[in-house]
């Protein structure tokens, strides 16, 4: 498999840059169509519940907002274009960021968001955080970028959190493209006390092998049972990318993301491919 349909959430916020640059990048190594999302913020279930929409209840606020992703996406394709992206598409969506992603991230193979930052105005409004509901809703592998630090290259130092899951084994695969292109992927067994396999990390190391992946399997020295431990692992491994899964029900049924992922999500400190 291969990326060739990239989505990347677009807004105004001062995370963007970073974020469309990385997408841009992806784009422009796998040859795929990028598209720049933006959105008014208002579900598009709104229609159908409320009886006022937000052009009426707040047309000021409404135009602005207008501006505001309208001068966002012109800078999306600004840095589309200087990536060398062959295929760009831009989109203002009435929609909120978190529904209209995970409905766009069905029809494309990667999504790229920014970890939800409540501190910057443009995100603070979003309940439960925008990258747990695409994980969650979306079907696709979803790249979340830290809001903190600054990363060259992502992908060089690759560790996977595998536990022998569908949620892992779905964050693999579709991870597939960008292990391939590393220097170096390391499974870290997580939860080893589960019954996964007689050698469920040296297993999945042959099968990435056969996939053309340079993999080692890594034995922490303690149990990699938390959050903590995790990005504890990574940072040890010098690691810029963290593959794992995302363990969750629907937002249907009220957001009740695991101790492993909610710590991660919260305390991440490399960018995280998350698949669920």
């Amino acid at each position: 498999m291969s990326y060739k349909t990239i989505v990347v959430h677009v807004d105004s916020s001062s995370h963007a840059d970073a974020r469309m640059h990385h997408a841009a990048r992806l784009a422009a190594t796998f040859d795929a169509h990028l598209v720049g999302s933006a959105f008014s913020g208002l579900s598009r279930y709104a229609g159908s519940e409320v009886s006022i929409d937000l052009a009426i209840m707040a047309p000021q606020e409404y135009a602005l907002i207008g501006q505001r992703n309208e001068a966002a996406l012109a800078r999306f394709e600004a840095i589309a274009a200087g990536e060398g992206v062959s295929s760009v598409e831009r989109r203002l969506m009435e929609d909120d960021p978190a529904g209209g992603l995970a409905l766009q991230a069905r029809y494309a193979d990667l999504v790229v968001v920014s970890q939800t930052d409540l501190d910057e105005p443009a995100s603070s409004h979003l309940i439960g955080g925008l990258p747990e509901q695409v994980v969650l809703d979306g079907g696709r592998p979803v790249l979340i970028l830290p809001y903190a630090g600054q990363f060259a290259r992502i992908g060089s130092k690759v560790l996977v959190a595998w536990d022998g899951s569908l949620e892992a084994t779905h964050a693999v695969y579709n991870a597939l493209p960008l292990l391939r292109s590393a220097a170096l992927v390391s499974v870290v067994e997580f939860n080893r006390g589960v019954a996964r396999g007689r050698e469920p990390g040296a297993d999945l190391a042959l099968y990435l092998a056969r996939q053309g992946v340079r993999c080692a399997v890594s034995c922490a020295v303690e149990p990699i049972r938390d959050g903590e431990s995790l990005l504890s692992q990574a940072a040890d491994l010098q690691a810029d990318l963290i593959v794992m899964g995302g363990y969750g029900h629907s937002r249907f049924r009220e957001i009740m993301l695991g101790g492993v992922t909610e710590t991660v999500l919260a305390s991440m400190t490399v960018p995280v491919l998350m698949s669920h």
